[in-house]
């Protein structure tokens, strides 16, 4: 099998082609609403730390809540292997299913949740309970989408396909900043902290609803339907260790980068100094609409040039690129818009907007989904859902210029593990 040139002809590839675009429009649905939930928790969370969790200290209470956003992110490889089974027995359009009726379930319910003060120490517990289970389902829901359009794109529009159904995700992102921007234009720091959060997650638990109708009504691959009439031994997934590891070493800096870019560079552009407003947030959604205009073009380039050669350009952006613009953000060189549109452009872009369909197309139908979504998101439960708790702790510690480094020294792990990618 090979990554970067077209894909032999197989059953029924044309039929799938002709409807490509409705399977891409299904993935892509999900990945705004998983983001928006996501996202939303993050930057909400010094707001509604205070209500649901017990104590007098605000930054205990805030790490508290970063700690909820780390556990969601830690039993992701739990939910990956678990919806990833039923994603490679049942089908990919069953498992996203059911990913997004649990995702919309837990927003909304937290929105309701009482408060610390109401139901003392169960209301952190229910919180991180509910997070628990939202990360549950989010860990089957992009292993199964990338294998969903990996089996449903057109041959020579692969890498673009994937492109255009992962930034649904940072789609999901935009509408969040305008969501929280909006929340504090009206209602003020305060009013959201006063129960105004809450919003926030009965919009994203709408978000679920429609998405969900949306997945209901798209086809399965047929690419699968052809699989599971192949009667042959199964393929085990510990044939494909060396390919797992390098999904999890290519997986390490890219998730940190996402999630620096898109979810705490507003709380580390204020940990540094630059004034934290309604203008904070909203300044990202210009470099978003940047990234997503970017992933679209590295798509492009991906399917002319390969898209190895295109994650290689977005990683060395990353590893190079990092702590040159935090420092000219933190020295009020460049302004945060800047800040964000580069690194979003040059580093998260190239990688992210490729690495769906590479990775999974290394691995057979039967077993794509466990094999490529396990090494993800275990990867992404390591560094991504950790680093907003580790570049807090940092900050705490008085080494907040540390931060970028980290950051740095992920992409370069991520460099190393293009190399133990075998295409073949």
């Amino acid at each position: 099998m090979q990554v970067d040139g077209a894909l032999a002809a197989r059953p029924g590839r044309a039929a799938v082609s002709m409807k490509g675009r409705r399977e891409l429009i299904a993935g892509a649905v999900g990945g705004i609403v998983e983001s928006f939930d996501w996202t939303i928790y993050a930057i909400l969370a010094p707001f509604f730390a205070s209500q649901m969790f017990a104590g007098e200290d605000g930054l205990t209470k805030l790490l508290s809540a970063y700690a909820g956003f780390a556990v969601g992110f830690v039993v992701r490889p739990l939910g990956s292997y678990l919806l990833g089974r039923i994603a490679d027995a049942r089908g990919r359009r069953f498992a996203l299913v059911i990913s997004m009726a649990t995702i919309c379930l837990g927003s909304l319910l937290i929105a309701v949740l009482p408060t610390a003060a109401t139901i003392g120490v169960a209301a952190p517990v229910l919180l991180v309970l509910l997070r628990a289970l939202q990360g549950i389902a989010m860990g089957g829901e992009n292993p199964s989408v990338a294998a969903y359009i990996t089996e449903t794109a057109p041959e020579n529009r692969r890498f673009l396909y994937s492109s255009l159904s992962y930034t649904g995700a940072f789609i999901g992102n935009i509408v969040c900043f305008v969501v929280v921007g909006a929340l504090m234009a009206v209602m003020g720091e305060q009013g959201v902290t006063d129960g105004g959060w809450r919003i926030g997650f009965v919009v994203a638990a709408v978000f679920g609803v429609l998405a969900f109708w949306v997945r209901s009504s798209a086809a399965e691959s047929e690419e699968f339907e052809s699989e599971k009439q192949v009667e042959e031994p199964r393929p085990k997934v510990r044939e494909h260790l060396r390919n797992m590891l390098a999904v999890f070493l290519m997986t390490t800096g890219t998730t940190v980068g996402v999630y620096y870019g898109t979810v705490y560079l507003p709380e580390y552009a204020a940990q540094v100094g630059v004034e934290h407003s309604v203008a904070t947030n909203l300044e990202m959604v210009p470099a978003l609409l940047a990234l997503i205009a970017a992933m679209a073009v590295s798509g492009l380039l991906a399917d002319r040039f390969g898209g190895m050669r295109v994650f290689r350009v977005g990683a060395l952006a990353l590893a190079v690129g990092t702590v040159p613009l935090m420092t000219a953000l933190a020295q009020g060189w460049l302004p945060m818009w800047a800040v964000a549109t580069c690194y979003l452009v040059l580093g998260v872009a190239p990688t992210t907007a490729v690495a769906n369909v590479m990775y999974s197309e290394v691995f057979p139908v039967a077993v794509r989904v466990v094999a490529m979504g396990v090494p993800f998101t275990l990867a992404i439960a390591l560094f991504g859902g950790t680093f907003p708790l580790l570049a807090e702790g940092l900050a705490a510690l008085g080494s907040l210029t540390a931060v970028p480094w980290v950051a740095a020294g992920t992409a370069v792990i991520t460099l190393l593990g293009t190399w133990v990618f075998k295409r073949g």
